[in-house]
């Protein structure tokens, strides 16, 4: 998304930095991993289709991604690569622009993956997630978020719930489970305080 691509979200322990090429080898090596695809449920792609990938999260108006940056790395060694702990994402499901549905609600889907096995536990998915929710309510417009999940991954459910999403669908087939939770302004302080440090500045993109 063009919208983001100058900025960077900074949080306590986490910051939040667009998609660049640069980060692409490092993904790539982490899709490679059966438990990541099942847990994200991802095909494996190519190196070139991962750059591909990337240019498309980078160019489509309906996708907001953000990596996830371990911040006391990060600011020990200057090196994003290093630093580089996860991602996290928002897909949109947008009014139709042909004026049809003008008052619809804008709709966003969060995702959020800590690949590195070291970052796990340390509630830095938690942190992650609340700072791309509360972007996603101030620069994106997003009236409500839903969250699906493999009805396997534990940490993530309980995680939503304790965010105060409600589970609406699980689905038996897929073996998913969807939460959703309408934005208001009771939630939004609780976000708040929750998060507690929250910074949106520009990204200095430094190759």
């Amino acid at each position: 998304m063009k919208l983001n691509e100058q900025l960077q979200i900074n949080g306590a322990n986490v910051i939040l930095v667009p998609y660049e090429s640069k980060h692409v080898a490092k993904y790539h090596e982490w899709m490679k991993n059966v438990e990541l695809q099942e847990l994200t449920a991802s095909e494996p792609l190519s190196l070139e289709e991962e750059y591909q990938m990337q240019k498309s999260w980078r160019e489509d108006e309906d996708k907001c991604t953000f990596l996830v940056l371990d911040r006391q790395e990060f600011e020990r060694t200057g090196d994003e690569i290093a630093a580089l702990i996860g991602d996290t994402n928002i897909f949109l499901q947008l009014p139709p622009s042909d004026g049809t549905n003008g008052n619809a609600l804008v709709v966003g889907e969060i995702e959020i993956m800590i690949a590195e096995p070291t970052a796990r536990g340390k509630r830095c998915g938690w942190e992650a997630t609340l700072l791309m929710l509360r972007f996603g309510v101030e620069y994106l417009r997003v009236a409500k978020f839903l969250a699906i999940t493999k009805d396997t991954n534990q940490p993530a459910m309980r995680m939503f719930e304790r965010m105060q999403f409600n589970e609406t669908v699980r689905s038996a087939v897929f073996h998913e489970v969807t939460f959703e939770r309408s934005v208001d302004q009771k939630w939004i302080d609780w976000m708040n305080s929750e998060v507690g440090s929250y910074a949106v500045v520009p990204y200095r993109n430094e190759a």
